[in-house]
């Protein structure tokens, strides 16, 4: 097959946060972030099922994330995110911009 044949599949990667989402960890989730990210992931799962909270930290750090990717022509999406939070992510309006599920 030649290249111009080859159909690219954009990378994906499911990722497990397992804590909460707030200044403390920021910074080192914001390092794995970005290095899912530059290692070519295109289409980023983030599964909250382990998160009870997000401070605004923890807000900016998804939605530089959800830019990041956009701007790569990629995608991210929430899973696993308690009705809280989901409440929290509506009344912010982040679901006209990415996809968030609630935990099953």
């Amino acid at each position: 097959m030649t290249e111009a044949m080859q159909e690219t599949v954009p990378k994906r990667e499911d990722y497990v946060l397992g804590t909460d989402v707030v200044v403390t960890h920021v910074p080192a989730l914001r390092i794995r972030l970005k290095d899912l990210i530059s290692g070519g992931t295109k289409c980023l799962s983030l599964d909250l099922s382990n998160v009870q909270m997000v401070d605004s930290a923890g807000i900016g750090l998804i939605i530089s994330t959800h830019n990041s990717l956009r701007k790569l022509g990629g995608v991210l999406e929430l899973t696993g995110v308690a009705p809280e939070l989901g409440d929290l992510f509506r009344s912010m309006r982040m679901h006209h911009h990415f996809r968030i599920s609630g935990a099953e």
